[in-house]
């Protein structure tokens, strides 16, 4: 019933399309293998196979592939959930999530997630942003930027980094290094390309661990 409401929701959006339902974390996996979706909105707690344990092993397969660009990946995966619990964030989140948000949440903010993380951006319930990503990276996180981290990417590209790691969006950033917005977006593109990342979300996880914030 609540899966039916939740793709009724989704559904109501002209720039969205669900195309396809599952009732278990395996057929989760099995039916996003055969459909490709753009976006998977995956609970945590479902049976046969965790809704973790279900990203982790989807985003294994993209990451595998041989021809795979690590900055276009499908499917992202927005991790919804009744539970508000530190790990599950971190493990949603090291298993390549894209997004997290919780139940509670006001039905327009699934329908903006899914776009948001459709669009290669980084969605977070805001109640967990900073705390969450801080603390999860903090485990491994360097003191000082980790020799050769960046060395690929240009000055421009390592400004915009340290900028996406403050939580700036594309248009903020863009005031910020006073840039067009489609020139961040070039940007960011780069970046996560260059240094083999799915999204912000891990970005702002790499900047952490690698000492990139202040």
């Amino acid at each position: 019933m609540i899966r039916d409401g939740l793709a009724a929701l989704l559904s109501s959006d002209p720039r969205i399309e669900v195309i396809g339902q599952a009732g278990d974390g395996r057929e989760a996996v099995d039916l996003a293998r055969e459909l490709d979706p753009d976006v998977i909105v995956m609970d945590i707690r479902m049976p046969e196979l965790d809704g973790l344990a279900a990203t982790a092993e989807l985003l294994g397969d993209r990451a595998a592939a041989e021809d795979a660009d690590p900055a276009r990946l499908r499917p992202k995966v927005l991790v919804l959930t009744t539970f508000d619990l530190d790990e599950y964030v971190y493990e949603a989140l090291g298993a390549g999530a894209s997004g997290f948000l919780l139940k509670d949440a006001p039905a327009a903010d699934l329908i903006q997630g899914v776009v948001v993380v459709a669009s290669g951006d980084a969605l977070l319930a805001p109640s967990i942003t900073r705390r969450l990503i801080g603390d999860f990276a903090r485990r491994r996180r360097h003191q000082r930027p980790s020799p050769g981290a960046t060395a690929g990417l240009t000055p421009r590209e390592l400004d915009v980094l340290r900028l996406i790691a403050r939580g700036l969006s594309n248009a903020e950033i863009a005031a910020e290094l006073v840039l067009a917005e489609q020139t961040v977006k070039t940007h960011v593109g780069h970046l996560l390309t260059k240094l083999g990342l799915r999204d912000r979300t891990q970005a702002v996880v790499y900047a952490y661990e690698n000492g990139l914030t202040a």
